[in-house]
C-alpha cells in the first residue's frame, strides 16, 4: 500500500491561476478580518478601480493616473454681501494633491447617520482617512467598537477614552476596559455633492 502514489490533491506546478492574472491585475493576500467588517472591505474593493489615484493600485496602474487640474480663481467668493469677481485665474488644483497628503495611507468612507453633523458632517458625505497620522485628543476619527465602525471626536484626557458625537440627540461612547476599540485612522477632509448636481 505505501508505495501507491496519491494524484489528487496538494499543490501540483503549473496549475492554478498565474499571479497578477485577477481581478486587481497584482498579488493578492488573504487576510484575517472581524466578520463585521466584511461589508465595508467589499464595498471598498467592489470600487477599487476608481480609487487608484489613492494608492490601492499597482504602480503600473497607478502610473496611469491622469491629473485633473481644474483652474483655481484668485478671487473669495463672498458669502456676505457680494463684490465683483475678478477673472484671474491664479493657479490650477488637483483635487487629490490639495485632499491626499500620504496616498498608501488614505482611503474613504461614506457616512451613514447625523451623529456628526454639528461639525459639518451629513449622511451621504465622503469622508477622507489617513491612517498614518495619531489619533489625538480632539480629533475626528473612525473606529471601529466591538468590530462596528463609527466616525466620532475622539476625547482622551486623564486616562478616559470616550467618543463624542457631534450632535445633542447622540450620546458619548464611553469605552469600557472590556471592550475592543480600533482606531483606523484620521479624518482629514470630507466632500459632498449637492442633490441636483
Amino acid at each position: 500500500m505505501s508505495d501507491i502514489k496519491n494524484t489528487h490533491g496538494g499543490a501540483r506546478p503549473g496549475a492554478g491561476r498565474p499571479k497578477g492574472s485577477g481581478k486587481y491585475n497584482e498579488p493578492t493576500k488573504a487576510i484575517r478580518v472581524p466578520e463585521s467588517s466584511v461589508s465595508y472591505i467589499k464595498e471598498f474593493l467592489t470600487g477599487y478601480p476608481d480609487v487608484i489615484e489613492f494608492g490601492h493600485a499597482a504602480p503600473e496602474q497607478a502610473a496611469n493616473v491622469h491629473r485633473l487640474e481644474i483652474p483655481l480663481f484668485s478671487s473669495r467668493v463672498a458669502a456676505g454681501i457680494p463684490s465683483p469677481a475678478e477673472d484671474h485665474v491664479e493657479d490650477t488644483l488637483d483635487l487629490n494633491d490639495y485632499m491626499v497628503r500620504r496616498p498608501d495611507s488614505t482611503f474613504m468612507l461614506r457616512v451613514e447617520g447625523e451623529s456628526m453633523k454639528n461639525a459639518g458632517i451629513l449622511p451621504g458625505d465622503i469622508l477622507i482617512v489617513d491612517r498614518s497620522l495619531k489619533a489625538e485628543h480632539n480629533k475626528i476619527v473612525i473606529a471601529a467598537i466591538d468590530g462596528e465602525l463609527t466616525v466620532k471626536r475622539l476625547y482622551h484626557r486623564g486616562g478616559l477614552v470616550k467618543l463624542l458625537p457631534e450632535n445633542p440627540a447622540y450620546p458619548d461612547i464611553e469605552l469600557e476596559s472590556e471592550s475592543d476599540l480600533v482606531i483606523w485612522g484620521v479624518v482629514i477632509g470630507s466632500f459632498r455633492r449637492f442633490q441636483s448636481f
